[in-house]
Parts: C-alpha cells; structure tokens; sequence
C-alpha cells in the first residue's frame, strides 16, 4: 500500500481518543439485512452467526472485539463492502454477545480460537475461498488461529486480516488500566459484570461473586474470572497462552495487520514490527492515526480500514465477483 492510499485523518479525527470514540457516537449505518442461523457447538453450546450470502464461492468470516457483535459499527461496515464486492459474509457472535446467554458455564475469551474452528468446519465445504478478519479481540484470535494451525490449516483459508490487534494481551490490559482509557476501561467492565452476574443465576455454585469487590481494572476481571472460568490459573496464565504475537511466525498464507500508532488501547509491546517483517507472508501497516478500531472517514460510505480490507482480499483472492 503506498503513501497515497494510507490513511489520512484530519483535524480533531488526529486524536487517536477521537477517532476512536466517533463511530460509536456519531457513525449512521442502516441495519444490515442479515440472515441468522444457529450453530451447535461440541460441547452442546450455541454460536448465532448473522450471514450476508449472494451464493458467492468466497466468504470472509467476521470476527468483532471485546464485548461486541455482529451489531458493532465496523463489523456492519465490513460485511456491508465486502458483500457489495462478491464475498459472502458471516459476522459470528462469540457466546453471549448475540443478546442470548449462552448454554455453558464458559463464554468467549481472546484465545478461544475452537469456536471458529467449529464455524470453519460447517461452511468450509459451500466455499472454494475462506478469509478471516478480526477487530481487536477478535484480530488476536484470526492470527492464533492460523499460527497455532500453521501447515494444517485448510487450504481454502486463502489470507488472514486483523485490525487494531493486542498481540502481547497482558501489555495491553496494562496499558487500558491507564487513567486516560478509564472511560472505557470503566465500560467494559461494566458490560462484563453484567454478563457473569447473569452467568452465576445458571450456574451459583461455580461462579464466587464475593471476588467482584475486587476488581477494579480489566486485568482483576481476567484474574478473578476470566482465567479460572477457562481453565487458566489466572490473568498472566490466560495472557501467555493467548496472546497472537508466539503464534505469528508460524502463519504461512497472506496476511496484514493494521494497528494505528496513535491507538489509545495498544501499548509500544502490541507493534511486533520485527517478528512481522520476518515472515514474508505478513504485512503490516501502521497509519499515524485512525484510533482504535476507528479510521474515520466522513467523505465516504466505508471507513478507510474497511476499503483497505477489501482491497487486501481482493487481490488475493483468485475468484471474480459473481
């Protein structure tokens, strides 16, 4: 990608809190007309993944970030351009996220890369290419996917894209404790609190709410919660197993990473520029801005980071638009 097609912001959209915060607030979108279906889990959960299908032969598999959905404003974005250019789309909501509380005791976490492992299994054979793209939590768990998958990986998974990506988790649950994310560090919190309190009305005797007092940062919540909840001793256990960056000289089909500088989410560890440059089979942009997950772009319908998506697919792809 050359200069010229970087992304460029302009007045206040150089901040990356900015940048970030606009699409929430500001960004107008039309409901997509997704189609949901429902997907049984092995361990007799419940995956609902809203579809956007044109009977194209190449779907891109969407994968949203932390306490997102299929509803998050640059999943629609995404599914909306890439559909227009001839890619079916499915938006996988992880358990829990789709408004329904999920069957098990676990939920999602940012290496549960099984659940999109069972969604490969149940479309791989309708497609004759496959890209996964991943926001945030989600662009953590498209790159563990295909590093820890390495020369196994199906064949019909033609490239791997992931935007605003904490690749070392524990850093950046360091870095969103800082006093400047409290606002959303705060929000995340208390979306999450909401969930395991629904979660301990299933199952009271496994969950111990006694420890909520406790936390105060995201990095308490994976400590008393998360980690245990997943199998993992705690925080620093769940991070170390999790995090992308061990997992990415180990992917050999296409792939780019985009990670604004100015995001406000990512500390200096989530910009493994070294370990990127040595795999020939991975790219990675880094704009001057475009916030977290933002890449605001009011003169056109799609963000500059959705265009940039489909331009990468795009070319690698070997299939024409039906």
């Amino acid at each position: 990608m050359g200069k010229q097609d970087m992304y460029q912001a302009s007045g206040l959209l150089r901040s990356g809190h900015i940048n970030t915060i606009y699409p929430t607030l500001f960004r107008k979108q039309d409901r997509p007309d997704y189609n949901r279906s429902e997907l049984t889990t092995p361990d007799n959960d419940v995956l609902h993944l809203d579809c956007l299908k044109s009977g194209n032969k190449r779907v891109a598999i969407l994968c949203h970030g932390l306490e997102g959905s299929s509803q998050s404003k640059y999943i629609i974005g995404t599914s909306g351009i890439l559909h227009e250019n001839g890619w079916d789309t499915i938006a996988i909501n992880y358990r829990g996220c789709s408004g329904e509380i999920n069957n098990q005791l676990r939920i999602y976490h940012s290496g549960a890369t099984d659940d999109i492992d069972t969604v490969i299994n149940e479309c791989y054979t309708d497609y004759d290419e496959i890209a996964l793209v991943g926001f945030s939590l989600g662009g953590n768990l498209v790159l563990k996917y295909c590093g820890e998958r390495g020369s196994e990986l199906r064949s019909s998974i033609i490239t791997v894209v992931a935007v605003s990506v904490p690749t070392d988790l524990k850093a950046g649950s360091i870095n969103i404790g800082k006093k400047s994310n409290f606002i959303y560090e705060q929000k995340f919190l208390k979306s999450l609190t909401k969930k395991l309190l629904a979660k301990h009305k299933q199952f009271p005797d496994a969950i111990d709410l006694s420890l909520l007092k406790k936390v105060k940062k995201l990095y308490d919540f994976d400590e008393y919660y998360t980690g245990p909840l997943h199998g993992f001793t705690g925080a620093d256990d769940y991070y170390a197993q999790s995090s992308s960056e061990q997992f990415l000289p180990y992917i050999n089909i296409p792939g780019l990473i985009i990670n604004a500088l100015d995001d406000p989410f990512l500390p200096q560890e989530c910009y493994p520029y070294d370990i990127v440059r040595a795999n020939d089979c991975l790219e990675f942009i880094m704009p001057k801005h475009g916030g977290h997950v933002g890449f605001v772009d009011r003169k056109h319908k799609y963000y500059w980071s959705e265009r940039a998506i489909t331009s990468f697919l795009n070319k690698k792809s070997k299939l024409t638009t039906s």
